[in-house]
């Protein structure tokens, strides 16, 4: 399974914030797009989308920024990137042009538990897990 770009800077953008040092420290999308090299409009739609998702806040005007919540700093990998790629299946069967083996395919079912034990094993890292030292230092010093 491969992730969407939007997941991907959404999963980073969650990194970012879990390494800011305090909730005073003022986090944007600008920055982040900055350090994770990324447009900053696709990376506010993908904070966007954490917003609605309830793992981040986001406060406008000259002291605002975005700021992990309670449940954001408690979600697994699995539940942010279940958030992110929504229900999403793997293979689309039914569609535009329908697929004439759909009656008797069980690759449908195989691949979607697939997708779930890919969630299920992303379940077991936190944020932390993802946040080592070495990043802390990265985006830090890339903040300045």
């Amino acid at each position: 399974m491969q992730l969407s770009r939007f997941s991907d800077l959404g999963l980073r953008a969650m990194m970012r914030l879990a390494v800011s040092s305090s909730a005073e420290e003022r986090v944007t999308t600008k920055i982040i797009a900055r350090q994770v090299n990324a447009s900053e409009h696709y990376v506010a739609k993908a904070v966007s989308k954490l917003v609605d998702l309830g793992l981040v806040d986001s406060h406008r005007g000259r002291s605002g920024g975005i700021f992990l919540t309670t449940r954001g700093r408690s979600a697994t990998v699995g539940e942010i990137v279940r958030g992110l790629e929504g229900a999403a299946e793997v293979v689309e069967c039914d569609g535009d042009h329908p697929c004439p083996l759909s009656a008797a395919c069980r690759l449908r079912r195989v691949l979607d538990q697939a997708q779930e034990e890919f969630y299920r094993h992303l379940d077991g890292y936190s944020l932390d897990d993802l946040v080592n030292p070495q990043l802390r230092k990265i985006l830090h010093l890339s903040a300045r």
